[in-house]
């Protein structure tokens, strides 16, 4: 959400990322100043489908104080999937993963851009400009994500957690969580073997972990099957040498289109 806002915001915003780098963002809250520096701020942007279940008590709390807010997956048709843990286990709970498509992307951008222009709209015409480009970028990674796994013969994928149902969709590709929607989670051990046999009997030769979780199970399921790991980054969060090297949106989806073109080919 920071690096679309700063690609809409350009040069007339002072963007920042609640999250720290190198955070898994899926059970973090805000501090006390946290929350100070919200009440500051002229706009909130927000993934929202569930990914941040902080946000509804923030802004309510915060009252006169609270800023403009975007949510910037409204419009975006959300996938359900069953919960596994805890109090969501065995009921349908929302995707919040939009991103990882890059249509869905898209939707993203125009929505924070909308926000941008109502909250400035001195500046209105520079907002629509950066959408128009990014926009551009957006459509391009689409077609080439298309172009690339249409032609890969393999069609499923085994990851560390179920954060590319979008991307499956998008592209005709099947998802196979070791963990469900949350990367923190561990399964049982019955899991572990009904994994490790699909596994075996698809056929698969790469098993994707991620940066910001334990990369534990993803390597245990590839010692007992004979798989290779490999990163597939989610995108819910950069470290500090990938900002220090000014990754974005943009070079790490293309980074993980390679990765599974190598995987599925």
């Amino acid at each position: 959400m920071a690096d679309f806002a700063q690609k809409i915001g350009g040069d007339k915003v002072n963007v920042r990322c609640l999250v720290p780098a190198g955070s898994e963002p899926h059970d973090w809250e805000p501090t006390p100043e946290d929350i100070q520096a919200i009440d500051a701020a002229d706009l909130l942007v927000y993934n929202g489908a569930g990914m941040e279940s902080w946000v509804d008590d923030v802004i309510s709390s915060s009252g006169a104080d609270a800023p403009q807010s975007v949510c910037a997956s409204d419009g975006i048709v959300l996938r359900q999937v069953m919960g596994d843990e805890g109090d969501e286990a065995g009921k349908l709970i929302t995707d919040p993963h939009v991103w990882n498509s890059p249509k869905n992307a898209e939707v993203e951008l125009r929505n924070i851009a909308n926000a941008l222009e109502a909250v400035d709209p001195d500046n209105k015409d520079y907002y629509e400009a950066n959408y128009q480009q990014v926009a551009a970028e957006c459509e391009q990674l689409d077609s080439d994500f298309s172009q690339t796994l249409s032609a890969c013969s393999k069609k499923e994928i085994v990851v560390s957690h179920e954060a590319w149902g979008y991307l499956c969709d998008a592209y005709g590709l099947t998802e196979v969580g070791i963990a469900g929607l949350d990367p923190e989670a561990e399964p049982d051990a019955q899991s572990m073997a009904e994994i490790s046999d699909k596994v075996r009997d698809d056929g698969v030769t790469t098993i994707f972990y991620e940066d910001l979780a334990s990369p534990k199970v993803a390597q245990a399921i590839a010692s007992e099957t004979g798989a290779s790991v490999e990163r597939l980054n989610p995108l819910e969060g950069l470290t500090d040498d990938e900002l220090a090297q000014g990754e974005d949106y943009f070079s790490v989806m293309r980074s993980n289109l390679e990765e599974l073109r190598a995987a599925l080919s």
